[in-house]
């Protein structure tokens, strides 16, 4: 986790990736056909669930030159060539895709049936474009939103082009089924619907702490008062809504 510009070290365990997937099988249904993309550096959180997502289920996965991943228009021939069937997506990143496929002048056929963001507040007017030209069925887009400290992803929120005229701003959905996601006040006390508050994740993917750091630990990682199971902890993320 390096939000900070100096990485803390968050101490995640083999449990807290494997259960990850374990969570959102039913919502993916990720299979050993499934070919994806290893488009972010390993130093980035994404990449944990680009690399054990393919493996985990017996995939496919394409390692994206460095060149290639800055350059969306040799990009989107890679998604072609090699029938990339999940991409997981910054929305910068994703953004221009789009303008790589509108310059193109044509609608690429893709093996795409999933595109998942994370890691940026998606603007979901940007995704008009795409919408336009593949439709929301297939792939089907889903925003996820995720802290490192509780490994990659914290919430699911499938997208249609409806959204575009009805959703308010960055829409990131219901939490991942063996997580729970409050927003509290500075006594710790759930905030009703639409008051500001900081959010707080408890449940399997919650990390150990920080290497070498109990202080930082002690501070972020704080005792769960909503589990009735004793020692069960909550993330302090420092930021939060309610909606």
């Amino acid at each position: 986790s390096g939000s900070t510009g100096k990485p803390k070290g968050t101490l995640v365990t083999h449990y807290n990736v494997t259960r990850l997937y374990e969570a959102t099988q039913p919502w993916f249904n990720f299979t050993d056909r499934d070919v994806w993309s290893l488009f972010h550096s390993y130093a980035f959180d994404f990449s944990v669930w680009e690399i054990w997502g393919a493996f985990l289920y017996g995939g496919k996965l394409v390692v994206v030159p460095y060149t290639t991943s800055r350059s969306p228009a040799a990009f989107l021939e890679l998604l072609k060539a090699e029938q990339i069937t999940v991409l997981n997506q910054t929305p910068s990143a994703f953004r221009q895709l789009i303008q790589a496929e509108e310059e193109s002048g044509v609608s690429t056929e893709l093996d795409l049936r999933l595109i998942i963001f994370g890691g940026e507040a998606l603007e979901l007017q940007s995704l008009k474009p795409w919408f336009i030209r593949h439709g929301d069925r297939c792939p089907q887009l889903v925003n996820m939103y995720g802290i490192t400290e509780t490994c990659v992803h914290v919430t699911y929120r499938p997208l249609a082009m409806s959204d575009l005229t009805t959703a308010p701003g960055s829409v990131v959905g219901c939490g991942i089924p063996d997580l729970q996601v409050y927003i509290l006040d500075q006594h710790m006390q759930p905030v009703p619907l639409g008051v500001p508050g900081e959010m707080y994740i408890g449940g399997a993917g919650v990390a150990r702490g920080y290497l070498n750091r109990p202080d930082l630990s002690a501070q972020r990682f704080v005792p769960d008062p909503f589990s009735p199971i004793a020692g069960q902890r909550l993330y302090r993320s420092e930021i939060g809504r309610a909606s």
